[in-house]
């Protein structure tokens, strides 16, 4: 038996209600989304109930019979970033959110330089594309790196592959993240190479993210202790610090994510596929580009057919989010939103579940369908969707 867990990154459907004190007041990625593109052509995703979610896209997609089960999900813990929305998913809810800073204390970048061997170009808050365009000729001149954050709790540092190779690129990652401890800790350090071609500045998928690793056990260690694998692709494995993750694969961009996945499917192991889709959230909702963003939610949903046609008859196919990227809003980062999830199975029923106080309710709900011990955070509703007891083959 084996359940894919597919997170459709930073595809919110309305602002949480706090989310004037994130500055969030009025986000919401998919209504604003479907504004852009009135005739977004999404017909497996209403299929499987996005559009009967309450409050989603303001029941415009909503369709009479849904054959998924479909849920809001509200987030409990505290933040809108990658790291606490994957961890609370997997059962971790964050008390205290990460640190988020405009620019690093001057002392550490000294240290920092002093280790690396060489100065650095920015540290201040930017858009990671507009950044290199605007550093990119004086780090290829001097061979200086860009060091640079945003309103989610990281360290990036950007450079020109033809002027830092990516091991080298990587190692300096690795000292950062060495140092960014304590007072100066942050969710993650993420490595940012790019290329220049035609006179334009290119992030490769090469990117690396050196993230902190989760303080307690989540689903992944249970369900790895439990003797289930894990296939973690996409930044699953960067997320969670490689920690409770039996296979690895790095991923370039939302196809080969599903190509890597629809693989995974068909091969001989029980357990759990946990697959991220990054472009949503680093191609078009950080770069607020609404036309490409429901592009690129019209090529996931073509897909669907096949991802649903790979499942077994005892398989489950999860689709939920780990925050929102209204690419409508005001500046350049994550909103603090609630977040679909879509359930469909051939053995499953389809059912509304309402609105839900956890994202966590999804890595319950993973671990009671694969036998794994129950987690500390999160509701299960395998069972209200007709699910059984987990079955060892």
């Amino acid at each position: 038996m084996k359940i894919v867990l597919i997170v459709l990154d930073s595809l919110g459907i309305g602002a949480l209600p706090d989310a004037d004190s994130y500055g969030d007041l009025g986000a919401d990625t998919l209504l604003h989304v479907l504004e852009a593109a009135p005739g977004l052509a999404i017909p497996n995703l209403r299929a499987l109930g996005l559009g009967n979610i309450g409050g989603a896209a303001d029941g415009r997609l909503a369709v009479p019979s849904p054959l998924g089960s479909f849920a809001r999900l509200h987030e409990a813990s505290k933040g809108k970033d990658t790291i606490t929305g994957h961890w609370e998913i997997a059962g971790l809810r964050v008390e205290t959110p990460f640190r988020t800073r405009k620019s690093f204390p001057a002392d550490f970048i000294g240290e920092f330089e002093r280790r690396i061997g060489v100065g650095v170009l920015g540290n201040f808050a930017a858009s990671g594309t507009e950044i290199i365009e605007a550093l990119g000729p004086e780090h290829e001149r001097t061979g200086r790196p860009i060091v640079y954050t945003s309103a989610d709790s990281v360290f990036q540092i950007a450079a020109n592959t033809a002027v830092i190779p990516l091991e080298r690129l990587y190692g300096i990652c690795a000292v950062a993240r060495g140092m960014l401890t304590g007072d100066l800790l942050v969710g993650r350090v993420i490595a940012r190479p790019y290329v220049l071609e035609g006179g334009r500045r290119h992030r490769t998928p090469d990117r690396r993210d050196y993230a902190v690793s989760p303080p307690s056990p989540t689903l992944l260690d249970s369900l790895t202790d439990a003797g289930r694998t894990v296939c973690a692709i996409g930044k699953i494995a960067d997320i969670f610090n490689g920690q409770g993750i039996s296979e690895s694969i790095h991923t370039n961009g939302n196809m080969d994510g599903v190509d890597r996945t629809v693989e995974a499917l068909r091969r001989g192991f029980s357990g759990l596929i946990f697959t991220n889709l990054v472009d949503f959230d680093s191609m078009f909702g950080h770069r607020r580009d609404r036309a490409g963003y429901a592009a690129a939610l019209e090529a996931f949903d073509a897909r669907l057919p096949e991802l649903v046609s790979a499942l077994e008859d005892g398989d489950a196919l999860m689709l939920c989010a780990d925050h929102g990227n209204d690419p409508s809003h005001p500046g350049w980062d994550h909103t603090r939103e609630a977040v679909p999830a879509l359930v469909f199975g051939r053995r499953l029923s389809p059912v509304d579940l309402g609105t839900r106080d956890s994202f966590a309710d999804i890595g319950a709900t993973v671990a009671e369908a694969l036998g794994a011990r129950p987690l500390g955070a999160g509701r299960s509703f395998w069972g209200e969707i007709g699910g059984g007891p987990y079955v060892h083959a």
